[in-house]
């Protein structure tokens, strides 16, 4: 079956994604729209690949699941860094509000 940390891994960076989406609904005065700019397309990535690992396509294909692992790695790593990236401009953003 593909790696278990990355099974485990999508669920708590949807809650990350979903946790910075309610983040930034609440800045009133960002320039700059991040929830429809990173984190809906982001979100609509991890739907995407949740919903082919859970799907009977998949099933029967362990093996060659197995020798992508390091693809499954790269999705990762991609959504670990968008999300601390969002972190940070959240963090910044509401920085610039207290000034």
């Amino acid at each position: 079956m593909v790696d278990k940390a990355y099974k485990q891994e999508l669920p708590r960076l949807r809650k990350a994604l979903e946790k910075l989406r309610e983040n930034f609904s609440e800045l009133e005065s960002s320039k700059t729209d991040w929830t429809k700019l990173r984190i809906e397309p982001l979100l609509k990535h991890l739907n995407s690949l949740e919903k082919l690992l859970r799907s009977g396509e998949f099933s029967r294909e362990s093996s060659r699941l197995r020798k992508g692992v390091q693809l499954f790695h790269s999705d990762l790593v991609y959504l670990r860094k968008n999300v601390k990236g969002l972190e940070e401009i959240l963090q910044s953003e509401k920085k610039s509000l207290k000034r």
